[in-house]
């Protein structure tokens, strides 16, 4: 997903969608129930110290573990792990605003509190988990009903790599590689001409030549200027897929160095600049 920040930076994003967050969820619930049988052995013995202790006491200092753990967990955790909880941390997510950038702790507590009191355990219970799940499934930025109140997303902090092999440009080519104008080469081209390379070798004759021909023929009506004389078709579509990967990659890296700089604590490391 792309968005605009406040300072009028484009990013690129991955949003987590509703699998990866009811994994994080289903962690954190456990480790609230942790929390809650420790601290349930603390209470009764902390409560029965004090001179006024009876069983209202008790049952007071229950229900404010209760609140303390449904509310200030995510909300501690959150504030004071740069929008990461136990779950999250596992499942490499994190909650931003909407704008990309690091959420403060009264986001956090808005957000934990909506979430406790709509969504898990909520006071609706069942009714407000399927509204928010809806909201989470059919919204484009995949908030539910806490997100939206505090104004954050959740992300994706671990950039899958790239998938399968990547022609690169052969060396004789990289100079008029340079100058192309791939506009009008999108994304359904490209990937026939890549998964036609990584392929070629397993393809029988004349199969092979006349896909080959095939597809040079649709990039030379789409690309200026033409490839040198005497260029193998082969070369020629390996130019074309290696350059636009290295643009992309190139893209990607100056997108991230800009946000490096806005947001130092959400981009720790940069990867190393395409060559």
């Amino acid at each position: 997903m792309a968005l605009v920040s406040g300072e009028a930076v484009h990013l690129d994003i991955r949003l987590a969608r509703a699998g990866s967050r009811a994994l994080a969820l289903l962690l954190d619930i456990i480790v609230q129930l942790a929390l809650f049988m420790a601290l349930s052995i603390v209470v009764p013995i902390a409560v029965a110290v004090l001179p006024f202790a009876d069983q209202a006491l008790l049952s007071a200092a229950y229900i404010v573990l209760i609140a303390t753990i449904l509310v200030g967990y995510p909300a501690l955790c959150h504030a004071l792990l740069r929008g990461r909880s136990v779950g999250k941390l596992a499942m490499g997510l994190r909650v931003v605003r909407s704008d990309g950038g690091p959420i403060n702790f009264r986001q956090s507590l808005i957000r934990a509190l909506v979430g406790t009191a709509l969504e898990w355990p909520g006071i609706l219970i069942g009714l407000s988990w399927l509204v928010s799940l809806s909201l989470l499934v059919g919204s484009a930025r995949a908030q539910r009903l806490a997100d939206m109140a505090a104004g954050t997303i959740v992300i994706h902090e671990r950039t899958p790599e790239s998938w399968g092999w990547i022609p690169s440009t052969p060396p004789q080519l990289v100079t008029w590689a340079a100058t192309l104008d791939l506009t009008d080469v999108d994304d359904q081209l490209a990937l026939a001409a890549r998964h036609f390379l990584a392929r070629s070798r397993s393809l029988r004759e004349p199969h092979r030549t006349r896909i080959g021909e095939a597809l040079a023929k649709e990039m030379l009506t789409r690309l200026t200027p033409p490839p040198p004389p005497n260029t193998p078709g082969w070369a020629y579509l390996a130019a074309v897929v290696g350059e636009r990967h290295r643009r992309a990659a190139a893209r990607l890296t100056q997108a991230r160095a800009t946000q490096a700089k806005l947001w130092p604590e959400l981009f720790p490391t940069l990867p190393a600049a395409p060559r």
